[in-house]
């Protein structure tokens, strides 16, 4: 199984270590960027470039949980740059630091 498929706007990719798989979708243009990740299923990933137009592969993507996104566009100069994290990743990650920090002192 490959490792990476992309389209015009949407790169998804397999961890084959821990057989997890991810999508990005990436806009760049004159207004600004915009960019969002997420954590797909193989099963997703299996359908990802079978479409024969892009939306429709950006939908399949977008069905699944989003792990991160930033924009930064002209219509958000005004305030900040919207930046969303995913909490239980985040926390588990903590977790996973702390228990870390542990075995290092014992």
């Amino acid at each position: 199984m490959k490792d990476k498929k992309n389209g015009n706007h949407w790169t998804a990719y397999r961890d084959p270590d821990t057989n997890r798989y991810f999508a990005e979708i990436l806009y760049i243009n004159r207004e600004g960027l915009e960019q969002y990740n997420y954590e797909i299923t193989r099963e997703t990933y299996e359908r990802l470039g079978s479409f024969a137009d892009d939306v429709d592969n950006e939908r399949l993507i977008r069905d699944a949980k989003m792990v991160y996104s930033h924009e930064n566009t002209m219509y958000g100069t005004l305030g900040s740059e919207r930046t969303v994290w995913d909490e239980e990743a985040n926390e588990t990650m903590q977790k996973c630091v702390k228990k870390g920090r542990k075995k290092a002192d014992v």
